[in-house]
């Protein structure tokens, strides 16, 4: 058996939990896939589409999950220099109402734009094209000053795939095709069905007989919610979001758009959003993904990037509770064969000066370890476990860049004494030291000349 080969015990398991879901939802059909170490893991599937089994390769809608694509594409952009997230969204696409609000605040659904397009609900009506919705916005479709609050908006995504078609010269469409989805071997990702694909199905709440969905080209509103797919590419999906990006992003423009850009539920929150991409906070463990809905469909992508895992889920059916089945999912895996650590195993080789670097370092009298991480980061932690801790990568020109924590994105220093030894570190302006408030390094406002000295008692 292989370190990814699931145990037939867990196997059964979440079969069971996916036939279960199938029946007491009166669900038409659907499919699920756990991800883990890169592999798909599991599969598993009930009911019929066109009286065949559903397969790995059957389509369906993912609805909002188009939404996370539009992102990638957006980031794509900004990594290229094309486009800043804090430029305002008229330099690219002037003639909206949305005046000062920026790239940044369309992902995260912070720009105050209303959920939905003018006229009839897109998503069971006809689309038209994009420079229709741009003119039929006005300021009334603005309600909310710019980041005050999350207010998702499906018509902010139609126009970022607006954007993106502007600055490619071609259709979304094309950009995703040429961008993404063939780098990525994504060939089952289209914006119309191929195929062998599920039709969408309303089921009656009384009685087990269905309603076909219709399945309309959403044209200008298409980038929040046209694609669809199927569980082998949507597995690709989420190994890029765990990281595996082939070069198409940088891992670190992911992890940007993994980071919380705001909250779905202010006083404690379990909800938010990042760019282009949904976060809950579950068990513990933070996941990030999508979901998707659409009339006859409802789809879900959640990625535990401490754990390496995913959960994926489709269904066609216009209800169908996606939450619980897909965390299910995932607890019964992370509860019936837990996350096993990578193997330790030595380094063959490490850089003598940044070893020199390593040990305890402290910030005033608190003692910190600054560790050299296998990768070639340091990591600067607090010796208790407890307060400000960050990674960094090195730079051309002799510092470091904090990645995460407190000090993302600032410059860590080395102070070097005559002989190029490292007497202290310099983490924008907070000052580490060998020993405890050293005098001979720059520490602001000075160290008693004293010294330590001992109090008497009272």
């Amino acid at each position: 058996m292989s370190s990814s080969e699931l145990l037939p015990g867990t196997r059964r398991a979440l079969l069971r939990r996916v036939a279960v879901e199938q029946a007491s939802s009166r669900l038409p059909s659907l499919t699920t896939g756990l991800v883990r170490g890169g592999e798909l893991v599991f599969s598993g599937a009930r009911g019929q589409v066109e009286g065949a089994p559903v397969t790995l390769d059957t389509q369906y809608r993912i609805g909002s999950i188009t939404k996370t694509f539009i992102a990638l594409l957006v980031m794509r952009l900004r990594d290229e220099g094309k486009l800043d997230l804090s430029d305002q969204l008229d330099r690219h696409l002037p003639g909206t109402p949305l005046g000062g609000r920026t790239v940044a605040q369309l992902l995260s659904h912070t720009s105050g734009l209303t959920a939905e397009s003018p006229g009839p609900w897109w998503e069971r009506s006809p689309g038209y094209p994009a420079s229709t919705l741009i003119d039929g916005l006005t300021s009334e479709d603005v309600p909310h000053r710019a980041g005050r609050r999350f207010h998702y908006s499906n018509v902010g995504y139609g126009l970022l795939g607006e954007l993106v078609a502007r600055l490619r010269g071609r259709s979304w469409e094309d950009a995703l095709r040429a961008e993404l989805l063939e780098p990525l071997g994504m060939q089952r990702t289209t914006a119309m069905p191929k195929p062998p694909h599920a039709h969408g199905w309303a089921v009656h709440p009384w009685a087990d007989v269905l309603l076909p969905e219709p399945a309309h080209d959403a044209v200008s509103m298409a980038p929040a919610g046209q694609l669809w797919s199927t569980i082998t590419d949507l597995s690709r999906l989420a190994r890029f979001l765990l990281g595996d990006t082939a070069e198409v992003l940088h891992p670190d423009t992911v992890a940007e758009m993994r980071e919380p850009a705001t909250v779905d539920d202010g006083d404690e929150w379990r909800a938010g959003y990042g760019l282009g991409l949904q976060l809950v906070r579950h068990k513990g463990r933070r996941l990030a993904g999508h979901t998707g809905s659409m009339p006859g469909f409802v789809s879900t992508v959640w990625v535990d990037p401490k754990e390496d895992t995913a959960v994926l889920y489709l269904t066609n059916s216009t209800v169908g509770p996606a939450g619980p089945i897909a965390t299910d999912l995932l607890d019964l895996l992370h509860e019936l064969e837990p996350h096993l650590p990578e193997e330790w195993a030595p380094q063959p080789s490490a850089d003598p000066a940044l070893l020199a670097l390593t040990g305890q370092w402290y910030w005033g009298p608190s003692p910190y370890a600054l560790r050299l991480l296998p990768d070639g980061l340091l990591d600067l932690s607090p010796w208790s476990g407890r307060g400000r801790a960050s990674r960094f990568r090195a730079n051309d020109d002799g510092t470091w860049t904090g990645l995460d924590g407190y000090y993302a994105g600032e410059k860590l220093r080395i102070g070097r004494a005559a002989d190029g030894t490292a007497i202290h570190l310099d983490v924008n302006t907070f000052i580490f030291t060998r020993t405890p408030y050293d005098p001979a390094a720059p520490i602001p406002g000075g160290v008693n000349p004293a010294g330590w000295v001992p109090v008497e008692p009272n």
